[in-house]
């Protein structure tokens, strides 16, 4: 089993595990492997080392904003609770899916019952729902939060 550093074109750092490199390419060339917290599949392998203890001596660190955001606590702390905030956001809501302008629109004139819905519009359904002073807020979803976890 291959444990690899991995990052998508967003620079978040994630781990993948695989039986080897060859299923990692060819996991890769398929466009299989996404990003947990983007769902991007524009993925690459970041360099990575075992720990190795030679007499002491330590690299100097790099500067807090340049480092990814697996080794930056900050980050690491903003998508930690933008995590959670989209997982309440699943476990609170109804997924109406791609009739989610519709049934906004339902539940505004009072033609469904109220309730809290989620789902996919086109920017110009967004536009319009908007313009009829119904609230609409964008909030990409991590393909992983959409399906059970394993």
């Amino acid at each position: 089993m291959k444990v690899l550093d991995l990052t998508c074109d967003h620079q978040h750092r994630f781990e993948g595990w695989f039986q080897s490199a060859d299923d990692y390419e060819s996991q890769r060339s398929r466009r299989l492997i996404e990003c947990p917290v983007c769902s991007s599949n524009a993925i690459n392998r970041v360099p990575s080392a075992p720990r190795l203890n030679l007499s002491g001596a330590t690299a100097p660190a790099a500067p807090e904003s340049a480092r990814p955001a697996a080794d930056n606590p900050a980050m690491a702390e903003i998508q930690a609770r933008w995590l959670t905030a989209v997982r309440k956001v699943i476990e609170n809501t109804e997924d109406v899916g791609d009739k989610f302008a519709e049934e906004a629109r339902r539940i505004h004139y009072h033609e469904a019952p109220a309730r809290d819905i989620r789902g996919v519009t086109t920017p110009d359904d967004a536009r319009a729902l908007a313009e009829e002073g119904i609230d609409v807020i964008p909030l990409p979803m991590p393909a992983a939060l959409k399906k059970p976890l394993q």
